[in-house]
């Protein structure tokens, strides 16, 4: 089973115990198991309030806030998690996802911020490989998605050769880690597609 499965169904079949504010956490369970992320994170909230810096109450309240696009609360959530458990890998993970994903808003376009929203979101996802010490294909294909958007991120504003440089390696460490996930999965036409981008990228750069 894929790690990050099995991730989310460790957090739906966890035994609530006194420590869990265990009515809240009872029904976000259930809101869980039915997809409700919005009232699992209302319940979340609840018990969090309860029982601050609790690892599952986080892990699972950082997953629901994701789940409902809800992401700097996301990201504050997991790097929560990481302050009280610093080798959770799903929390690195996720928090890189926001991170991206925010990164990547439209509404970013103009946010200052945005070139380090991409450098975190490598980083967390680079943090995470490192943990699980494992070939992992949704590590590798985000990481390698990371860099690519990244790498266009930069490209629209780069004129010296230096810049042009610069995007063309992020290029290629987006095309190393797909390069990755081929290997386990060779027949990902999505991968294979992501690759054949980034080549015709460093062509156009050159």
């Amino acid at each position: 089973m894929n790690y990050f499965k099995q991730v989310i169904l460790g957090l739906i079949i966890l035994s609530s115990t006194s420590s869990f504010a265990q009515n809240n956490y009872e029904r976000s369970m259930q809101a869980m198991i039915k997809g409700d992320y919005r009232t699992a994170v209302t319940q979340l909230e609840k018990a969090d309030t309860k029982t601050p810096d609790n690892a599952k109450i986080l892990q699972m309240l950082g997953y629901s806030y994701f789940q409902n696009g809800q992401y700097e609360k996301c990201i504050e959530t997991y790097s929560r998690l990481i302050t009280v458990k610093p080798t959770e890998v799903s929390a690195y993970y996720y928090r890189g996802k926001a991170r991206l994903n925010i990164a990547n808003d439209p509404k970013e376009s103009l946010n200052s911020m945005r070139e380090n929203f991409y450098t975190a979101s490598i980083k967390d996802f680079t943090k995470a490989i490192e943990i699980n010490g494992e070939e992992d294909t949704q590590m590798f294909q985000n990481r390698g998605l990371a860099y690519k958007d990244y790498a266009i991120f930069r490209s629209y504003k780069a004129k010296k050769k230096d810049e042009k440089t610069a995007c063309i390696a992020l290029f290629n460490n987006s095309i190393s880690d797909f390069q990755r996930v081929l290997t386990m999965q060779p027949l990902r036409k999505d991968i294979i597609d992501w690759v054949a981008y980034d080549k015709a990228q460093i062509a156009s750069l050159k």
